[in-house]
């Protein structure tokens, strides 16, 4: 019979939230090797302890930097993080745009009017007609998704 390991629940929820430290051997502090309590894999929780460590035991950033396997530039993010938003400040931020910033609801106007006129008319032949009026460049399937999204808010 094989001998299956349990997945382990807390690791998979620091890669859901993307706090997972891809490097926790190298967070080599005493915290670390003192308790379970202190977790290298939580990053979170590594960068507000370097924080803690350097603001609070007053230690050197660049030698706490080193003990939690972060580099100094990490520690001042962190810092500034942890001073505008507390812990979770330290969350890493979803990167990417954050809204549709070239379907702006000018352009979404336009083509809900372009399709009220003639309902057949695709995304592929929007484009260039935004293009043309917006001078932006815009893909098929952005239009087929912000459509959708407009349907779904109707319903």
């Amino acid at each position: 019979m094989t001998d299956r390991k349990r997945p382990d629940p807390k690791l998979a929820a620091l890669r859901e939230h993307r706090t997972l430290n891809p490097h926790p051997e190298r967070a080599t502090d005493e915290l670390f090797r003192q308790s379970e309590f202190f977790d290298a894999r939580d990053l979170l929780q590594v960068k507000y302890e370097l924080v803690r460590r350097v603001e609070v035991d007053k230690a050197a950033v660049a030698d706490a930097a080193k003990a939690f396997g972060l580099s100094r530039p990490s520690f001042y993010e962190a810092r500034e993080a942890f001073a505008r938003g507390g812990l979770t400040g330290l969350l890493p931020v979803k990167r990417g745009p954050r809204e549709a910033h070239k379907l702006t609801p000018d352009v979404m106007t336009f083509i809900e009017k372009q399709r009220a006129l003639d309902r057949l008319l695709v995304p592929a032949t929007i484009v260039p007609l935004v293009k043309k009026r917006f001078g932006v460049d815009v893909h098929p399937r952005s239009i087929e998704r912000a459509l959708r999204r407009l349907e779904k808010k109707r319903r």
